[in-house]
């Protein structure tokens, strides 16, 4: 009889952890969902969706005392498509879509990878709020604080950051079939980077999407139907990260 309990429950959570790799498994709907959907046709809707999700969690748990606008990276696009939108969410506008590198450890064209390493040279998926710009070896920069534990709360003693990039750009994915790739950060292309970072600096939310199990099932923002303190986080590293 325990043997048949304990197959039962082993057929229950390989089946419940099969479900949580999809977006279905978060997508509930909401107003801020909608919206995202509405402005951003182009865009998953499945991945808006967990966006919004993790944003209206973000704002409960009061993660940020407000925010107006909100970014979203969907990693399982290859970089070759624009897979980053910026939206305001005062407005309730979209307002850019664009193309956004990865990690150079992350995967060529398609993102396979992530860390929260230091040194890994791959992008971190989950939620990061947005801090301050400044000017570094990339140029003008944008600083991003990483909100999920063992994901990549690392992000800041990683100097994961928003910057422009020469090896972003239309012809160069035309060319390598690819966008140039980063040590980890969210590279835009040259010529928007700084409006895009004034845009979202000081206190925006930054969505990094990928369907990685252990992300969904652990992370706080996905959970905000049970009480914070009694979240368990992880700080191990993702199931495909290196």
């Amino acid at each position: 009889m325990r043997r048949c309990l304990s197959h039962g429950l082993a057929t229950f959570l390989v089946l419940l952890s099969t479900a949580l790799a999809a977006p279905d498994a978060f997508a509930a709907p909401s107003v801020l969902a909608d919206k995202l959907v509405a402005e951003a046709p182009r865009a998953n809707p499945k991945v808006l969706a967990l966006a919004a999700r993790a944003a209206e969690c973000a704002r409960k748990q009061g993660v940020l005392d407000g925010f107006r606008h909100l970014a979203v990276i969907d990693y399982s696009l290859p970089s070759t498509q624009p897979r980053l939108w910026v939206f305001d969410l005062e407005r309730g506008r979209l307002m850019f879509q664009e193309l956004v590198a990865h990690g150079r450890n992350t995967g060529d064209a398609i993102a396979e990878r992530f860390s929260n390493t230091e040194g890994s040279h791959m992008s971190s998926i989950g939620l990061f709020k947005t801090l301050e710009p400044y000017y570094g070896s990339n140029g003008y920069s944008l600083r991003l604080s990483g909100l999920d534990p063992g994901f990549n709360d690392n992000a800041l003693a990683r100097a994961i950051v928003m910057h422009g990039a020469p090896y972003v750009s239309e012809a160069i994915a035309e060319r390598l079939g690819r966008l140039g790739r980063s040590w980890g950060c969210p590279a835009l292309r040259p010529e928007i980077a700084r409006t895009v970072i004034d845009t979202l600096k000081g206190g925006a939310l930054l969505f990094a999407y990928y369907p990685d199990r252990k992300w969904l099932a652990e992370s706080p923002y996905f959970q905000c139907d049970v009480p914070r303190e009694r979240v368990v986080t992880s700080t191990s590293q993702p199931s495909n990260s290196g």
